[in-house]
């Protein structure tokens, strides 16, 4: 059986397009999902215009933000049922005896491989998914705020786990696309003041930051980061997808303060880190997610504490994916969402 697939297929800019492909064959331990919906993410976008930063094994179909119905079970798989509402995390293949691994940090595993650039994605009707990555999702969440789990997990591994904010906390937030948006509405459910700061032609997604009880910047935000006592910011978001943002951060945030940086940026730094020594910044990357965050979005979407909805700016076909990444792209809308015929 063939079904319509968006693969990226090769390394050259604007390498993707809608192809037909088989039906995966699942192994023992993995289950077959028919994909009810698919976020599109910047890193799709990346991979469209050519200017990503990681290996990719071409071809290969996009999309890691999903969630769909199971169809199909491995001969070993037990946990799980036809027809069970599922979301799954991005981590398609890992080793399993690897250190990080077995600390439960797998998404840190060197050998790691994700869906849409390492193996297969879901911006298609089926996809092969190993069981251990599944998650259930609740009856009264629906898949289009389902799939977004992922980004929001990213979210929260760089604003709960890989940062520390307080209650009264004045938190900045560089970038206000997808990931900065929910970094913004995380550092608000831990009781922060939060800035989003963008660009002139970010003005509509700045007023949906807004919408999380956040300011909304565009240009220099000098003021806001000094407001309090001409110090800076306590904690800085680098959700950009720009070196240079690192600059304005270490500019921005205040001595003994933190830098949390989760947008990719792979232009070469042109600037020196001495502000780093200087105020005695702490520099935290963050990449990625584990099954314990995953469980803890899932919560805060299925409870309405946490609400996706003003950030889905639609919901296309699969078919009409190209719209779908240039909304995105322009920045007409923070996230896309497609839906398999």
């Amino acid at each position: 059986m063939k079904n319509a697939a968006v693969v990226n297929f090769s390394a050259e800019k604007g390498s993707v397009e809608i192809r037909e492909i088989d039906k995966p064959v699942i192994g023992d331990d993995d289950i077959l999902l028919q994909v009810a919906n698919v976020g599109v993410c910047g890193s799709d976008l990346h991979q469209w215009t050519s200017n990503h930063s990681w290996p990719v094994n071409y071809p290969v179909v996009l999309g890691h933000e999903f969630g769909g119905h199971i169809v199909e079970l491995g001969k070993d798989v037990t946990a799980w049922k036809e027809g069970d509402r599922v979301v799954s995390e991005t981590a398609a293949i890992i080793n399993p005896f690897s250190p990080m691994s077995r600390q439960g940090l797998y998404n840190l595993d060197p050998s790691r491989k994700g869906f849409g650039y390492g193996v297969d994605g879901a911006m298609t009707k089926y996809v092969k998914v190993p069981a251990r990555i599944l998650h259930k999702v609740p009856d009264n969440l629906a898949f289009e705020e389902a799939c977004l789990t992922e980004p929001c997990s990213v979210a929260y591994n760089a604003v709960v786990v890989n940062s520390n904010i307080r209650p009264g906390d004045r938190v900045m937030v560089l970038g206000p696309g997808t990931i900065g948006i929910l970094c913004a509405a995380m550092a608000r459910l831990c009781g922060a003041q939060v800035a989003v700061v963008g660009l002139e032609s970010d003005k509509s997604r700045l007023e949906i930051a807004k919408k999380y009880g956040c300011e909304g910047i565009i240009g220099d935000a000098s003021e806001w980061a000094f407001r309090q006592d001409g110090l800076g910011a306590d904690t800085i978001i680098d959700a950009a997808g720009a070196s240079i943002t690192l600059k304005m951060a270490l500019e921005l945030v205040r001595p003994n303060g933190q830098i949390t940086k989760v947008g990719w940026g792979p232009q070469p730094l042109g600037f020196s880190l001495d502000p780093l020594v200087q105020k005695n910044v702490r520099l935290q990357g963050s990449f990625s997610h584990n099954w314990p965050i995953w469980e803890k979005v899932i919560s805060l979407l299925s409870s309405g504490q946490l609400d996706v909805k003003p950030i889905i700016g639609g919901v296309w076909a699969i078919t009409d994916w190209h719209e779908a990444f240039h909304h995105m792209h322009s920045g007409k809308v923070v996230k896309s969402v497609l839906k398999p015929v």
